[in-house]
């Protein structure tokens, strides 16, 4: 288990130190996970030197947005007085990521059946 904290943490560090190093607006944990996803895809690092650890994580994933939540109620007088704006922002985001993401979607799709098409034609 000790490993497993390890290898998670080490990843953690490296996102800290890539986001100083650059300066990129990207928060630190976000580029650890994703470099610890293309180590994981790679074979760099084996499933099994995280798994027990991220499963847990993972399972008890709703105990770590208690902090969040209490947040939200000790700021309860600030969304009472500005909830029009917060309901129009959560309405016009979402609809603006649903758009992005199918749009997204369809070009990967598109960039998929052409490179299939192609290689089929090849392998003919």
């Amino acid at each position: 288990m000790i490993i497993q904290f390890g290898v998670l943490f080490a990843f953690l560090a490296i996102g800290e130190f890539l986001v100083n190093l650059t300066g990129i607006a990207i928060p630190s944990s976000i580029i650890g996970m994703v470099l610890l996803c293309a180590s994981l895809k790679l074979g760099i690092v084996k499933l099994g030197w995280v798994e027990r650890l991220s499963g847990f994580l993972v399972h008890n994933l709703g105990f770590f947005f208690v902090p969040a939540g209490i947040g939200l109620m000790n700021c309860l007088g600030i969304i009472a007085d500005q909830w029009i704006p917060i309901v129009f922002a959560t309405v016009i985001s979402t609809f603006i990521i649903i758009a992005v993401t199918g749009w997204v979607h369809q070009l990967v799709r598109s960039a998929s059946s052409k490179l299939s098409h192609k290689y089929a034609k090849e392998a003919e």
